[in-house]
């Protein structure tokens, strides 16, 4: 994987991506959803065969994802204070607090351990349940986004 160009004097202003302080937004957001993710698995300690924890932080996620992003993008552009609170939450924040590394690491779990029903249920279920769940956030951040001042219909 090669690094885009250096910006020139034709194009003297950073890329959106290697601004500093977009880049420290997506790394705090990151570690706020990590720590919060490991909370959460405090709360919901693996008590069965399924880590309930991480299928409860995919599902969540998915839900405030979809939520975020359809209240951001019916406010406006993708600049600015919107721009940043996408970074900080939407990256950052979800990206450290779902992890379908650890769902591929739970199925294979499973898969080990001889549980054939749960390696196929958990997966599945969380990739179904987080599409729904995305669909009802989407619907949610849409109405919340219409309701409050400045939202576009």
């Amino acid at each position: 994987m090669t690094l885009p160009p250096a910006p020139t004097s034709q194009n003297s202003a950073p890329r959106v991506y290697l601004r500093p302080g977009l880049l420290l937004l997506v790394f705090l957001g990151g570690a706020l959803g990590t720590a919060a993710r490991q909370a959460l698995g405090m709360l919901f300690p693996e008590a069965s065969v399924v880590p309930v924890s991480i299928f409860i932080a995919n599902i969540l996620g998915a839900f405030l994802l979809g939520m975020l992003l359809e209240a951001l993008s019916r406010r406006g552009r993708d600049v600015g204070r919107r721009r940043s609170l996408r970074l900080l939450l939407g990256t950052g924040f979800m990206g450290g607090f779902t992890t379908y590394s650890a769902l591929a690491t739970g199925t294979m779990q499973l898969l080990r351990s001889g549980a054939m029903p749960w390696a196929l249920a958990y997966p599945l279920g969380t990739v179904i349940l987080g599409a729904l769940a995305t669909w009802c956030g989407i619907a949610v951040g849409a109405k919340w986004a219409a309701r409050s001042p400045g939202g576009r219909r």
